[in-house]
């Protein structure tokens, strides 16, 4: 061979050689850069909130949910420096609104906060919903109590609950009580009443509890069951007088809670906080915690005092837990009972 073909397989060589080293270099830059990448990136939970959070209400604004959503609103954008804004979406008894945040996306800037019926008692009264409580939210806090208490026309007779049942044994389904409708806690916790003592009282329906005051004190009603915020200014007034509630309550102290009576559950119904199913978990552990400081602040607890509601200090597994038993409950009560809308 000549000189000239030996230079030609050297350069060969040399050209291969280079190659092979470019590649591995790039080949180490790429893993260095995954690395360095994968060490810097911020996981979502930690970036979250990244723009305004809705917080969807699925009933009027000025009720006792939304009254509590505002006060959860305002901390929360205090705590993570960004906008929590209330959108009131009322509807099918809570349905529209909580089939909005089961339907929306699991990045934590869409939240629920209802009341327990639209998550415990709904699923099993209405046959074909557009959602899945235990698919389609993940439960992040219970939030609050908020107390029921039986309350009838001050010029009623009966002293206390058992006189009250003592007279519908007299008088089958001739003693009237009011409430916001079936489905509802004013409904449900006078039948709980009913299925315990055996005795039938005649339901009135409203499209509201205030409507169903308004009778009380005219006489027209003996008694509502409803929640103590909307009820104490009554009693406080004279007019009416409260024979039962469903956990003792320093507003009304002399007052019995209806498991003391030997009724097998509390009927209180709570303001919870909920996601949709996906969220990432840190999320759903920061917006927890959180609530739980929000609601120990002096300001804030001073507030849901005033508002009649009990902090639940409790965390998402236990909610789920609690929630799971609750639509157990109402679910098996239903089905006994045969309630249903129609």
């Amino acid at each position: 061979m000549t000189g000239s073909t030996f230079r030609c397989f050297g350069n060969a060589r040399l050209v291969r050689r280079r190659a092979l080293c470019f590649a591995l270099c790039a080949a180490v830059l790429s893993v260095v850069q995954v690395k360095v990448q994968a060490q810097t990136q911020t996981p979502p939970e930690q970036s979250w909130p990244g723009k305004p959070v809705r917080i969807v209400v699925p009933s009027s604004s000025g009720g006792g949910t939304d009254a509590y959503a505002r006060l959860m609103a305002q901390s929360l954008s205090e705590a993570f420096g960004q906008s929590f804004l209330v959108d009131n979406r009322p509807g099918a008894s809570g349905n529209i609104g909580t089939e909005i945040v089961a339907r929306a996306a699991p990045d934590g800037h869409t939240l629920l906060i209802t009341a327990s019926a639209a998550i415990a008692i709904n699923p099993n009264l209405f046959p074909r919903l557009g959602f899945d409580v235990a698919r389609d939210l993940a439960p992040v806090a219970q939030g609050v109590r908020s107390n029921l208490v039986l309350v009838v026309n001050a010029a009623v007779p009966a002293q206390s609950l058992a006189e009250l049942i003592e007279a519908a044994r007299r008088e089958p389904a001739r003693i009237a009580f009011g409430s916001a409708g079936i489905g509802t806690t004013t409904y449900l916790g006078v039948r709980v009443i009913e299925e315990h003592a055996k005795v039938q009282f005649l339901h009135v329906p409203y499209k509201g509890v205030g409507q169903a005051y308004q009778d009380l004190l005219a006489g027209n009603l003996k008694f509502v069951m409803a929640d103590v915020a909307t009820a104490y200014p009554h009693i406080r007034s004279g007019r009416a007088r409260a024979l039962v509630i469903t956990t003792r309550s320093a507003r009304l102290p002399g007052v019995p809670a209806m498991t003391e009576l030997g009724f097998p559950f509390s009927t209180a119904s709570a303001f919870s906080l909920m996601a949709p199913a996906g969220t990432p978990g840190g999320i759903i552990e920061r917006l927890s915690q959180a609530l739980r400081r929000a609601m120990r602040q002096p300001a804030v607890a001073e507030k849901l005092e005033g508002l009649v509601l009990t902090p639940i200090f409790d965390t998402p597994a236990e909610f789920a837990i609690e929630l799971q038993r609750e639509r157990e409950f109402w679910g098996a009560f239903i089905r006994r009972n045969r309630i249903s809308l129609e």
